[in-house]
């Protein structure tokens, strides 16, 4: 039987899986969104392998401010970063001017893989 963190990194690695495919596919909107979910995913694995509660919060930002200093030294800026892609790449009407022209570039997307990958590969790399 898996554990629950191994559960949620399977579901972070599906999410990551989509992001990939849609990159593929030009879709960069949803390259940034699942690249976010992929990480949302990935740290609240973190919190259940260390056997606390995960904010009840989808923001990034706020997942990290709970985590110890050392968690995933060197990627906090990248992974707040991703915060801007949650709701703007799910709504047309998202918040007026939260991206520019509301939808993200190619170099948004891959950024977001980017830093995606490197979040899951280094967590993952740590619990399993």
């Amino acid at each position: 039987m898996k554990l629950e963190y191994e559960i949620w990194l399977e579901f972070a690695a599906d999410d990551l899986k989509m992001a990939q495919l849609a990159l593929g596919e030009e879709l960069y909107n949803q390259v940034c969104f699942h690249a976010d979910q992929c990480v949302e995913k990935t740290l609240k694995a973190i919190y259940i392998h260390q056997g606390k509660p995960y904010p009840r919060t989808h923001k990034l930002a706020d997942l990290l401010s709970h985590l110890p200093k050392k968690e995933l030294k060197g990627l906090h800026e990248q992974i707040a970063d991703l915060d801007r892609f949650y709701i703007p790449t799910r709504y047309p009407d998202a918040l007026p001017g939260s991206l520019v022209d509301s939808m993200p570039s190619e170099d948004d997307a891959r950024e977001a893989m980017e830093t995606a990958e490197t979040v899951f590969k280094q967590v993952r790399g740590k619990l399993i």
